[in-house]
């Protein structure tokens, strides 16, 4: 039994295709398929329900699977540990964060790429449970989301900020001369909101039936952005992480009110998978002291752009 037939096994299961799964691995179809003959051929079971085309693994291929996960990560943190003695860390860092964190991404991997130059970061943007789902099947290194609100199992956290809340209403808005709007008042606007898979609604809506509100929204998007263009376009007012007008800046002709009654705030975070090994860069992007930097940017004035 080889590294690259368990990759080979991997892949097959996340892509649910034999072809696909070649393709992710650089090799034919014929050797992949090959690949996982000879695996079952190591193993004395099958590994694959047999069909015309991919059907699912056996149990005996999903006990496989979860200890090819595991014999994969050990590998890839040995390979890393030995090319840090040699050259220093090296590598690709894999992270996934909640759409309301990026704006604040960029003040996590700066200074990590500053203290090591030779790792290659990619951030994506991801649901909660996306991000889970990717740490649990090896696909992410770590993450950057909510801790508290919803259930966490199984991973090491990291708090980083609070999140709070905004209105962000347009000029035209009866609310724009105000300087604070309840959460019960706010529920009969017309609203732009994130999409209910997004913890930050699935938030947004409990702040909403604690006040015994229910609000009706007119736009539903999964961009942040959307939530910004939106506000500004005259039509709809928005519910926007403050940390995000902090670094834009109010967009033209809206203005941002305190959100009161009550005031909400949720904890950020980094989470990695707690097994061992754990992943080397994900412990070294946690070893970064981030709290100073992030602490000034909670605490800066909202950013006012000419009008």
């Amino acid at each position: 039994m080889v590294v690259r037939q368990l990759e080979y096994l991997v892949a097959l299961a996340r892509e649910k295709h034999f072809g696909r799964a070649a393709d992710a691995c650089h090799v034919t179809q014929p050797t992949l398929s090959a690949g996982i003959r000879q695996l079952e051929e190591h193993l004395g079971a099958p590994i694959v329900e047999r069909g015309n085309r991919y059907v699912g693994l056996t149990p005996q291929g999903r006990l496989a699977l979860e200890h090819a996960h595991r014999i994969l990560a050990e590998t890839e943190a040995m390979r890393r540990d030995i090319e840090e003695l040699d050259k220093g860390l090296a590598g690709r860092l894999r992270l996934g964060a909640v759409p309301t964190a990026l704006p604040i991404l960029s003040h996590l991997t700066t200074p990590f790429i500053a203290r090591y130059p030779s790792v290659t970061v990619t951030s994506l943007s991801l649901t909660s449970q996306e991000i889970r789902r990717r740490l649990d099947d090896f696909e992410l290194d770590v993450g950057l989301t909510y801790l508290e609100n919803e259930p966490l199992e199984h991973v090491k956290a990291k708090p980083i900020y609070e999140e709070d809340y905004v209105f962000l209403t347009p000029l035209t808005s009866p609310f724009a001369d105000r300087g604070a709007i309840s959460w019960k008042e706010a529920a009969s606007a017309p609203l732009c909101l994130l999409t209910p898979d997004m913890q930050n609604r699935r938030i947004i809506d409990g702040v909403f039936r604690s006040v015994g509100a229910t609000p009706q929204p007119s736009v539903e998007t999964n961009s942040i952005f959307d939530l910004v263009s939106h506000a500004s376009a005259g039509r709809c007012s928005s519910i926007v992480p403050r940390q995000l007008l902090r670094i834009l800046g109010e967009p033209r002709n809206t203005r941002a009110l305190e959100l009161v009654e009550p005031t909400a705030r949720r904890t950020i975070g980094l989470i990695m998978a707690d097994r061992e090994p754990p992943s080397p860069l994900a412990r070294k992007l946690f070893a970064i002291e981030h709290e100073a930097d992030l602490a000034a940017l909670a605490e800066a004035p909202l950013r006012q752009e000419r009008r």
